[in-house]
């Protein structure tokens, strides 16, 4: 039999080629965009902040026409469940919809009902959809494994956490500190960079010696104390003691977790399911970011809005819905934890499997 640390290098290695280079290149898409964004920001208008995108996304799309090998695919034509794509994001976007709309002042309790049941009732229909036909969009015998189930729910959580962590923080850094659109994507700079440095240097080491198992937990425990950090961040806050460290050691858990969570997610289905898995991850990850943005974005303008109601001033009632967000965000994380130290399984029986 292979030892356990030639497979775990083995399987390692083709991990890192992609996910540490995915990783990488994630990192430096966001600490160009934060930087390039704040400038479109303050020279042409934060219109121009959404409409950069078209020219990039033409650019992508000329470069996957001319780069990208063809793949034979089930095609339209054959089968292919768009109404089950229709159903799952019309549900999850109802969803999104129905969480920040219970912030506004004309929200009421059944207006918010009626679209939180409209929103299940769409995902339970992709589900039962799934079910029945003969070529689902996300066949349901994936979630038979556990460890695959439970690592894209630590997915879900972590995206969660970090995206609503990152729009609530700019919030803070521009009402509250009062930065402007330039200097907050400059601040942002330490949590990119060094989740760039960890997903290319520490953390492929890190992971061989250790296994993706500890070294997520570890990643999580890391991001959940920045998290706690913040939260006591002042309305005088400084960046140096209360902004520019937390965001490197965000970037530096983050940076170790979700290399780890996906590596989990996908060592632990079958060869078969590769391409099925990979799209749950990524849909897992797609998800997480938009409700959890959703969730924390909410709950720190209805705190906010409690908070100044009973009287606190302006300032202060910010920092206190934002601190509400980022202790909710830990609370994700927090829960992240207890699910790969109870639910997943050793990597030695994961990665021994393959």
């Amino acid at each position: 039999m292979v030892s356990y640390r030639t497979t775990c290098y083995g399987l390692f290695r083709r991990w890192r080629c992609r996910r540490s280079r995915g990783t990488f290149t994630a990192a430096s898409g966001a600490s160009i965009g934060l930087i390039f964004g704040g400038v479109i920001t303050q020279t042409v208008g934060w219109h121009w902040a959404f409409l950069i995108n078209v020219p990039i996304g033409l650019a992508a799309l000329v470069f996957a026409v001319r780069l990208l090998q063809q793949q034979p695919g089930l095609g339209l034509a054959n089968g292919a469940d768009v109404l089950g794509a229709v159903l799952v994001t019309a549900g999850l976007s109802l969803g999104v919809y129905t969480i920040v709309q219970t912030a506004e002042p004309h929200a009421t309790l059944t207006r918010t009902l009626v679209q939180a049941g409209a929103a299940a009732l769409l995902l339970a229909a992709f589900v039962v959809r799934q079910a029945r036909i003969k070529n689902p969009l996300l066949a349901l015998r994936i979630f038979r494994r556990r460890q695959l189930t439970v690592a894209n729910l630590i997915v879900v959580l972590l995206f969660a956490a970090g995206f609503g962590f990152q729009f609530t923080t700019a919030l803070y850094v521009q009402r509250v500190l009062g930065y402007d659109s330039l200097t907050t994507g400059l601040a942002f700079l330490p949590s990119p960079l060094m989740n760039a440095l960890m997903s290319l240097s520490l953390a492929p080491r890190l992971t061989v010696r250790f296994g993706p198992r500890k070294m997520l937990i570890a990643g999580l425990v890391v991001f959940m104390l920045a998290l706690l950090w913040i939260s006591r961040a002042p309305v005088d806050g400084s960046y140096v003691v209360n902004v520019g460290p937390v965001l490197a050691v965000m970037g530096a858990g983050i940076g170790v977790a979700i290399p780890a969570s996906i590596m989990l997610a996908m060592s632990a289905a079958d060869p078969a399911d590769a391409g099925l898995a990979s799209g749950l991850n990524n849909t897992a990850q797609q998800a997480g970011a938009a409700v959890g943005t959703a969730v924390l974005a909410t709950l720190a303008a209805s705190t906010t809005a409690h908070r100044a109601a009973d009287g606190a001033g302006n300032l202060l009632a910010l920092r206190d819905g934002y601190g509400a967000a980022w202790l909710a965000a830990a609370g994700f994380v927090l829960l992240a934890v207890l699910l790969s130290v109870g639910l997943l399984r050793s990597t030695a029986t994961v990665v021994g499997r393959e």
